[in-house]
């Protein structure tokens, strides 16, 4: 009996849309990154890009539990000695809001080249507009919603 794999070039891929607003940022970058790695579906394979595609839109909606507004901290370092530089959650929401859900997602994604791969096939967006309206992105339902809201 043969093991089945997944080619890169017989998978079917979907586009879905998720609406950030009021959900709680970790829970719904685990989801995000299922779908991206393509675990929800039956023929998934480790070793093969098999997932789907995700936009995310109004990513400045996002919720962060406790105090991780003010305390989570993002670095930036040129690898030149005093260049490391820091902005927390929140100064970075009020310039780049689609950075904090990349961020997210590619710490959940996998760390080899597949899952550098994989990171391109999200797309977030502040805001309600995209661009990808052609291909006619259907609503992902997550599992997991707000538990409190803040």
């Amino acid at each position: 009996m043969k093991t089945w794999n997944a080619k890169e070039n017989e998978v079917e891929r979907k586009w879905w849309i998720v609406d950030a607003t009021g959900l709680t940022l970790g829970r719904m970058a685990s989801e995000i990154a299922q779908v991206i790695r393509g675990k929800t579906k039956a023929e998934f394979t480790p070793h093969a890009d098999t997932g789907d595609f995700v936009i995310v839109i109004n990513s400045e909606k996002v919720q962060m539990s406790g105090t991780k507004w003010t305390e989570k901290k993002y670095y930036r370092h040129s690898r030149w000695f005093g260049s490391l530089k820091e902005k927390s959650a929140e100064e970075v929401r009020g310039s780049d809001p689609a950075f904090i859900i990349e961020q997210a997602v590619q710490g959940m994604l996998p760390k080899n080249k597949l899952a550098r791969h994989l990171l391109l096939k999200l797309k977030a967006y502040k805001g309600p507009s995209h661009p990808h309206a052609a291909q006619r992105p259907v609503p992902l339902v997550l599992k997991a919603k707000n538990v409190r809201a803040q």
